[in-house]
Formats: C-alpha cells, sequence, structure tokens
C-alpha cells in the first residue's frame, strides 16, 4: 500500500503595507488505503532580496514550495517518514489496553 502525501496552506500572516508573507501554516496528509496521519505546523520567511509576487497571485503550489524549500529536502523526507510510522504503527500496534479476563 503507497502512503500518498498532500501539503496544504491553511493561513498566512503578512504585512498589510505590501503584502509580505511572514508566516505560513501548513498542514500535512497521509494517507493509505486504510489508514491516515497529520501534522500541522508553522513556519516564519525572510523578506525576499529580490522582487516579491503579488499576494493576490500567490497560490498554494507557490507557497508550499517555500515551506519545503525553507526545511530542505532532509527535513521533508524526515517529517514524511514520522507520519509514515504513525500509519505502520496502526497497521502493526506495538502497544495495547485491556484486561486478559475482560474477553
Amino acid at each position: 500500500m503507497a502512503t500518498t502525501f498532500t501539503w496544504n496552506i491553511v493561513q498566512m500572516e503578512r504585512e498589510t503595507a505590501d503584502g509580505f508573507v511572514f508566516t505560513v501554516h501548513y498542514t500535512i496528509d497521509a494517507k493509505d488505503d486504510t489508514y491516515s496521519a497529520g501534522a500541522y505546523g508553522s513556519v516564519g520567511l525572510e523578506r525576499p532580496e529580490t522582487s516579491m509576487i503579488p499576494f493576490a497571485d500567490l497560490t498554494p503550489e507557490i507557497v508550499i514550495g517555500w515551506v519545503k524549500e525553507k526545511f530542505g529536502d532532509e527535513k521533508v523526507l524526515e517529517i514524511e517518514e514520522a507520519l509514515q510510522s504513525q500509519i505502520e504503527e496502526q497497521h502493526h500496534p506495538s502497544k495495547a489496553d485491556g484486561l486478559p479476563w475482560a474477553n
């Protein structure tokens, strides 16, 4: 079963004077055919040294690209592997609760 990872932008904080986005709030959803796991976070951005994309022209793809670039490939992989581990724990639990006489 392949796991799909979907990155989404849920909110952005910006300066009203020029639209500079300084904080991005994101979610990551991991799903296979049976189970799912998710994460939420936020990341701060630095003002670009080159020209900015106007706020009205931003797309989810652009902003997700910023978030992933800020993290770097290793951190993105680490986050996705952690979510994959949560899904695998759901498939094969390593802990359980209950009473042996309550069957």
